[in-house]
This record gives structure tokens, C-alpha cells and sequence, in this order.
């Protein structure tokens, strides 16, 4: 009941690495990764007779294990008096839930988050922008005359085109920013904690970046016979009291954005209203 290893059987050495013998008097928290530590103690706070969490190999090394412990009472007082666990390798399996989980989440074309993503994370960080009262800037990134690149050159030209424009976009994010592919040749990246200013210098660089790949596209006049991206950036500042609501508006704030650079000539990015969300809701300022 205090935890310490009374018997350990010997397919320990095949499973862990460790001997019987190097197992047995010490506490069983010695084989289990600190950052797991809370779920062996949530798990006997609950009374839950099984729990999966990592533990440390003797090379250094963690294993999942699934752990399955049974309560043995003393005969004479049915007292608690010890557990009997059965562990379980399980690594392999959540090496395979790992990977259809990032698969559900990324998109199998541009290997960018998918749609799904984006709006999970989306979600999340205009929350976390609410809570701590800062901002949150979106672009939104289309490359211009796709339809007649793919015309032009066929589809798997087109697809190598997105995967180029994917790249570049990706190599210029922090860790924290999310790109995903939002639509067909379209890619939304999300700028937690940025202005409006920061939002431009991004996308400007992403222009640079795509227009820099010289993908050749005959006929782009504006792209000078290359391929080029069109964005539009927008921000919402969270005030005071504002609500915990999906940034609907700064999706449309974007969007408008993008179809004004469009309209402008393409191959450059334009700006849309500045939203800031207060205890009314949304409410629009020009920039």
C-alpha cells in the first residue's frame, strides 16, 4: 500500500531493462516519468483500477504501459493490504493513435493543419486572446489565378505548386502561429499575440517568399509571368468584458481583405477593419 515494489516478475528485463532484483524495495514513482507522476495519483485518488502512462526504460528510454492493479485484503482483518498489477506494453498502440490523430488534424496534400484544425485552433487561441486581453491577427493567403495555373500546366503541376507555396509560408512561422489550408488554393495562418502591423510584415514576407520561388506561370502578367499569392490581414483587440464568441468577424474582416487585394492588382496585401471586441460584441474601427 505504500507503493514500494514487493515483487517484480522477471519479464521485467525483457519490457523495462531492469532486473527483478534492481526493481524490488524501491517505489514504484523510481520507473515512471515525473511528468506522469499526476496521472498514477489522480488515478488512486479516483479509485481507478487501471491507468496508462510512460515509463523509464534503464537505458533512459520510456515505454507506454497500461496498468491494471487489483486490491488484495488481508484474510484475517480485510484490510487493504496489497496491490497486484499487471502491466502491458502498449507503445506501438499510441504510436498509432498519435499518428491518426495528427492525421485527422493535418492535410494530406500541403502536410498544413486542415480545415479542422484551424477552426479547433482558431477557437483556442481567440479565448486565450479574450482572457489575457491582447490581439490576434489572421491572414488570409490565395494564390493568384490558380485555376488557370492548373488549366495551363494540370493538376499535379498545380499540386506541386501548392506544396512549394505550403513550404515557403510554413518557414516563416513562429512556433505558436497555426497555417492551415483553408480552402482549395487558399492557406489561413493564425498570428496569436500580433498586431496589425506585425500581421503586414508577415504577409509581405510571405508575398516576397512565394513570388521568390519563381514557379513559372505564363500569362500572370501581374506576377511578371511567376506565381503569386494575394492576402489579406486583419486583427481583433480584445477589450475588457468581451465575450468568449467565435471571431466570426475577423474571418470576414480577412476574407474582405484578400478579395481587396485581389481587386487591387493582386500580389500584394491590403487590410480590412481593425475588430475590437467589447461588452456589445463586435464593434468595427477603421485602420
Amino acid at each position: 500500500m505504500d507503493r514500494v515494489l514487493d515483487y517484480v516478475s522477471p519479464s521485467s528485463l525483457h519490457i523495462l531493462g531492469w532486473t527483478p532484483e534492481e526493481m524490488t524495495g524501491r517505489p514504484v514513482e523510481d520507473f515512471i516519468l515525473d511528468q506522469d507522476h499526476p496521472l498514477l495519483a489522480a488515478a488512486i485518488a479516483a479509485k481507478r483500477n487501471s491507468v496508462m502512462l510512460r515509463m523509464l526504460k534503464k537505458d533512459g528510454s520510456t515505454v507506454w504501459m497500461e496498468n491494471r492493479a487489483r486490491l488484495v485484503l488481508d484474510s484475517a482483518t480485510g484490510e487493504p493490504k496489497e496491490w497486484v498489477v499487471t502491466m502491458r506494453d502498449i507503445t506501438e498502440r499510441k504510436l498509432l493513435e498519435e499518428q491518426l490523430s495528427e492525421q485527422a488534424l493535418t492535410d494530406g496534400l500541403t502536410e498544413l493543419s486542415n480545415r479542422r484544425a484551424f477552426n479547433q485552433g482558431l477557437e483556442r487561441e481567440w479565448k486565450l486572446t479574450l482572457r489575457e486581453g491582447s490581439q490576434i491577427s489572421l491572414l488570409l493567403l490565395d494564390i493568384d489565378r490558380f485555376k488557370e495555373f492548373n488549366d495551363q500546366y494540370g493538376h499535379q503541376a498545380g499540386d506541386d505548386c501548392l506544396r512549394a507555396v505550403a513550404i515557403a509560408v510554413k518557414n516563416l512561422l513562429r512556433t505558436s502561429d497555426i497555417a492551415a489550408r483553408y480552402g482549395g488554393e487558399e492557406i489561413a495562418v493564425i498570428l496569436p499575440s500580433t498586431d496589425l502591423a506585425g500581421a503586414v510584415e508577415v504577409a509581405e514576407k510571405m508575398r516576397n517568399a512565394i513570388e521568390a520561388l519563381h514557379l513559372p506561370q505564363g500569362g500572370h502578367r501581374e506576377g511578371r509571368g511567376y506565381v503569386t499569392a494575394s492576402i489579406g490581414a486583419a486583427t481583433a483587440l480584445a477589450r475588457q468584458g468581451g465575450t468568449t464568441k467565435m471571431p466570426e468577424s475577423l474571418l470576414l474582416a480577412a476574407d474582405t481583405a484578400m478579395y481587396k487585394a485581389k481587386n487591387v492588382g493582386r500580389n500584394c496585401v491590403a487590410t480590412a477593419l481593425l475588430v475590437a471586441v467589447s461588452l456589445d460584441g463586435p464593434e468595427t474601427l477603421p485602420v
